[in-house]
């Protein structure tokens, strides 16, 4: 259906990228409705089916605070058996780990802020507290064979504090990887960032760490995501996180608007013929079927415009 010219990547452009849907879970966490099981795991296998190998399932935390997340071991329990998929669920404590290691789960995620008044806002506790915290976290679900995938928002800026210091950034990112998180994802929770400081941030941590324990995670506030992703690409990170229909944001960030939509990603990458496993008229049938059966805005240009075509 895509009318995009299809290119090879270039020679600063990776072959092949792997997208890690965050619908489910970031996507979901912030929306008024709570869906039922039944309807996440729908949207999960639908998501499965349309090729993505990394989906965040949901996440082990208080149903009182954050009561979309609420029933995540019930959505493991029906998922699926699927060898090639790799669900992750966000562990912020021992508890939700303990609770998480019960439903079999592979990969699990902990979370931080480059930001003092947004870590505090978020977590209620300083940066410096939230990395206490879940060091026994790690550490266990490391001896327990587990991978911990670690989070850090608000890398180029917050909505309290203006401009972070990308060094900061880049010793956060160490710390975590040094912990033990295999991976870390690094949050643009407001979407202020540009090509350059993504570079800029990108090389500072690659002079501490391998590029492969990164991830980009870039919310679409300003229209700025997806030249931030090409520029984070160039700087050689293959791990992109996105959500189905631009889902997500954050009640923390005023403004905030979702996360880079899955669908937006997908076209990019395949008019450049950098390869990522996804098939787009499935991903449209899931977009389609999540949005209208339950009144989401659909964010995605590229869907809207896809879908449109559809219907001629």
């Amino acid at each position: 259906m895509s009318n995009a010219v299809t290119f090879s990547a270039g020679p600063h452009l990776p072959d092949k990228v792997t997208l890690v849907e965050v619908g489910p879970r970031d996507g979901l966490q912030g929306q008024k409705k709570v869906l039922s099981v039944e309807r996440r795991v729908g949207l999960i296998s639908g998501l499965a089916d349309s090729g993505l190998t990394r989906i965040e399932a949901g996440s082990f935390v208080n149903p009182q605070r954050i009561p979309p997340m609420r029933d995540t071991d019930q959505v493991l329990k029906r998922l699926p058996g699927n060898n090639a998929v790799r669900y992750c669920v966000l562990t912020p404590n021992m508890r939700g780990l303990e609770d998480a290691l019960k439903s079999g789960v592979k990969e699990v995620a902990v979370f931080t802020g480059a930001s003092e008044t947004f870590t505090q806002k978020n977590i209620q506790c300083s940066i410096a507290e939230s990395m206490e915290r879940f060091q026994p976290v790690v550490e266990k679900a490391c001896a327990e064979g587990v991978l911990v995938r670690g989070y850090l928002s608000c890398i180029m800026g917050c909505p309290y504090e203006g401009n972070i210091d990308l060094n900061q950034v880049a010793s956060l990112t160490r710390d975590l990887y040094q912990m033990g998180c295999y991976e870390v994802s690094l949050g643009d929770t407001i979407g202020v960032g540009n090509p350059i400081r993504v570079r800029k941030l990108i090389e500072k941590i690659t002079h501490q760490l391998p590029v492969e324990a990164l991830a980009a995670h870039f919310h679409d506030t300003y229209g700025q995501a997806m030249v931030n992703l090409y520029a984070a690409m160039e700087s050689g990170i293959t791990v992109i996180d996105s959500a189905i229909a631009g889902l997500g944001g954050c009640p923390y960030a005023k403004g905030a608007s979702g996360n880079v939509a899955t669908e937006d990603v997908l076209f990019m990458l395949d008019g450049l013929g950098i390869a990522s496993g996804v098939d787009m008229e499935k991903l449209l049938d899931v977009n389609s079927h999540i949005c209208s059966q339950n009144n989401f805005p659909n964010f995605s240009r590229t869907a809207r415009a896809l879908l449109a075509a559809r219907e001629k």
